[in-house]
């Protein structure tokens, strides 16, 4: 058997699979070797690397059409504004036909069931917001770019709101307690457990100030976007592709990165442990991922690897869009079983270096991986995945199919007016402009007063309004803190 017949054989799987393209060897493209990726497997992870312009964008929306096509739902991140076209058919010209004839697909435009989320409102899309509870200190921390001894201090704040009952809605909360806390009045109440500075309070405020300043406040608050939302499989049986769009806030990446790790961060409390089912439950894409990993405290690193490590047994896949493997911790790394490597550029020491290492990271091969990932062109890629019994495939060099979707954006006044978003559903209820709490936050306790606003009662639960309602409040160890139970 040579060597292009072995490699081909470590693809072939009978299952249900994703088709990403075909075989390419000694230059040429071999159609009746397919590379497939076996169904169960997307949910061990994954990463898309490549330089700029190399075709990673269309590889995600390849693989998301194939996913909802098999009934997977899947979640994009669009950074860059071009995925939303996954929701409208292709156009088919000669490109199109010609890339479809090398790799023996049978192209067909077609357009998928899409939904497109915004955080907080800001740009097009359903509303995507959090409570401050259900964000956490870590995550918190890294949108407000607190350094260590901050990162500690706000630790302190939810730890104090955790053992009063407290739930923190929005940043009125926040900004209340931690103006309690350093009052005369509650000082004593943190004294026992190391106190919280005034220089330190007044960074903390002085950010909160300034996130709000950039009109950031409307992603906090209720209601609490609820994550299951992103399981949804349409009525055609198809998995529901959830596009959160990004651009109205691509210049605040240590925001919409942090963002983007608290939805599965959230959603793995709910999900029960399935093991290894017959397909994922949900599939993340992250583009522009190295985002997520810049500036970030060794808490949140962990975090993130506690999370991907953890989440495969829920049934949801994880995967990284970025340049380099070496964007990525190696920790997360570990995590991520399935490879599409696209080219990489050598033009400077620190290049070579990338790509020194990038071919470091793959198993044994009988190509020159060097020569390879040097030279390959937008749209080839060099792959490495899970086999149906967990075991790495062969390395393999790939000619990618197209996707059967529109190959860029949708027109902006055809999204503007929901013309591709799926049928009004009952969903999301109340999804519109945030719901914060009353405009007087959470004041030092003063028991007895049933006066609007959110205040601390006399046996130290939350308290709203004239109503008295006491809310409940679940206190949660670890660093990614889930919301309390929703009704």
């Amino acid at each position: 058997m040579s060597d292009s017949e072995t490699i081909a054989a470590g693809y072939a799987f009978t299952g249900p699979a994703l088709d990403p393209g075909a075989l390419l060897w000694d230059g040429a493209c071999l159609p009746d070797a397919q590379i497939r990726v076996p169904l169960p497997m997307p949910n061990r992870h994954g990463l898309v690397a490549g330089a700029t312009g190399t075709g990673k964008t269309r590889t995600l929306q390849l693989v998301a059409e194939q996913l909802s096509a098999q009934g997977v739902p899947v979640f994009l991140a669009d950074v860059k504004g071009d995925v939303s076209g996954i929701s409208a058919p292709g156009t088919a010209n000669d490109k199109v036909a010609g890339r479809a004839a090398e790799v023996g697909q049978q192209w067909t435009a077609t357009g998928f069931p899409a939904e497109f989320y915004a955080l907080g409102g800001i740009g097009h899309g359903i509303p995507v917001r959090a409570t401050i509870t259900g964000f956490g200190p870590v995550l918190l921390s890294k949108v407000l770019q607190l350094n260590q001894t901050q990162e500690q201090s706000l630790g302190l704040i939810f730890h104090y709101a955790d053992t009063k009952g407290l739930e923190l809605i929005d940043l009125k909360d926040l900004r209340s307690v931690v103006t309690f806390l350093t009052s005369d009045e509650g000082k004593p109440e943190l004294k026992n457990i190391g106190g919280l500075s005034t220089a330190t309070a007044g960074v903390i405020l002085r950010s909160l100030t300034a996130f709000e300043a950039q009109g950031m406040a409307d992603l906090f608050g209720e209601p609490e976007f609820d994550t299951s939302e992103l399981l949804r499989i349409a009525q055609d049986g198809r998995g529901m592709v959830s596009v959160l769009e990004l651009p109205a806030v691509q210049d605040k990446p240590q925001l919409f990165s942090t963002f983007l790790m608290w939805l599965p961060a959230d959603l793995f409390h709910d999900l029960p442990e399935v093991g290894d089912a017959d397909r994922p439950k949900l599939v993340f894409f992250f583009d522009e991922a190295h985002l997520l990993f810049n500036d970030a405290s060794k808490a949140f690193l962990d975090s993130i690897t506690q999370t991907v490590r953890l989440i495969r047994s829920k049934g949801v896949g994880v995967f990284f869009v970025t340049q380099t493997p070496r964007d990525v911790p190696g920790d997360v790394l570990a995590q991520l079983g399935n490879r599409v490597q696209h080219a990489l550029r050598a033009f400077t020491p620190d290049d070579q270096k990338a790509l020194k290492a990038t071919v470091k990271t793959f198993p044994n091969s009988t190509y020159d991986l060097e020569e390879i990932l040097a030279g390959l062109g937008t749209g080839e890629a060099v792959v490495t995945v899970l086999s149906e019994n967990g075991a790495p495939t062969p390395v393999a060099v790939i000619r990618l199919r197209a996707p059967e979707s529109l190959m860029g954006p949708v027109d902006a006044t055809t999204l503007e007016h929901g013309q591709v978003l799926v049928p009004p559903r009952p969903l999301c209820t109340g999804c519109g402009p945030g719901v914060g709490v009353r405009e007087a936050g959470v004041t030092a306790p003063a028991a007895g007063d049933t006066e609007g606003g959110c205040r601390v009662g006399s046996q130290g639960g939350r308290v709203d309004g004239p109503t008295g309602r006491r809310q409940r409040h679940v206190q949660v160890p670890g660093a990614f803190r889930r919301h309390p139970d929703r009704p």
